[in-house]
């Protein structure tokens, strides 16, 4: 298993003879309500559509996880598997095979060569309505992704081999804390012991502007996750990932 970050909440995950769009946002600024005022992001460089791309895996129907702009670059054949909101927007944009999956409901996915991958719904962030995360399983590597940080408490403990997760706490002041990273890291530690921990979500250099940006607050850092894995789990590897790079994700 390999995976490529393309910073915010984007990857590229890539089993043999099969590859993995996750939340990609790959070309042009990202909007909220195309409200340029409220937010506005802008990758530090456009990302080259991969040439080869066999499902898309959307976790949240929010343009920062089903960006628009992107996925009107792909192929509308694609498969995409993704939360109820996610489907509507794939819908919306012409792809002709979209599967919603609600919490707890799976879809098996085949490569060229055969090989299975399952792809398991878990209850995600509400934002406001409830979103997804994913548990992917593989002959060549099992993985976890919630992109706030919030572990559906109903997934049982088990060993993967990789959990991408944000490590820092993000909120504005009233709201409070929308993504829990810092404060979901000592649970997907214990839940499944993972041997890397992927920093997702606040990464990728982008710039920010608008009113957002100026109320967000955060807590933690890669160095406050560095220093409880080494505490706590010593033997998983902690990645902040370098946009651009793939990784391959050898067990520890």
């Amino acid at each position: 298993m390999r995976a490529t970050y393309f910073g915010a909440n984007g990857w590229q995950l890539s089993f043999p003879d099969l590859n993995v769009l996750l939340d990609p946002w790959l070309v042009g600024p990202l909007c909220f309500g195309n409200s340029s005022w409220f937010f506005e992001s802008r990758l530090p460089q456009d990302w080259p559509i991969p040439s080869a791309v066999d499902l898309v895996l959307l976790t949240q129907g929010l343009p920062d996880h089903a960006h628009p702009p992107t996925l009107k670059r792909l192929e509308r054949s694609i498969p995409v598997v993704g939360s109820a909101a996610a489907a509507q927007v794939a819908r919306e944009l012409g792809f002709t095979q979209v599967t919603a999956l609600a919490p707890g409901q799976s879809r098996q996915h085949a490569s060229v060569s055969g090989a299975h991958l399952a792809v398991t719904a878990t209850a995600g962030a509400a934002v406001p309505g409830q979103e997804n995360g994913f548990l992917l399983q593989h002959p060549d590597g099992r993985l976890y992704v919630e992109p706030h940080g919030f572990l559906d408490p109903t997934l049982p403990p088990q060993n993967l081999d990789a959990v991408i997760t944000p490590v820092v706490d993000l909120g504005l002041p009233l709201v409070g804390a929308f993504v829990r990273g810092q404060t979901v890291l000592p649970q997907l530690l214990e839940r499944f012991q993972p041997g890397w921990v992927l920093a997702s979500t606040a990464g990728g250099r982008m710039q920010n502007s608008g009113l957002l940006p100026k109320l967000l607050w955060s807590r933690g850092s890669i160095a406050t996750a560095t220093a409880l894995l080494n505490s706590c789990s010593p033997e998983t590897q902690l990645l902040d990932p370098e946009p651009g790079r793939c990784y391959p994700l050898t067990p520890s």
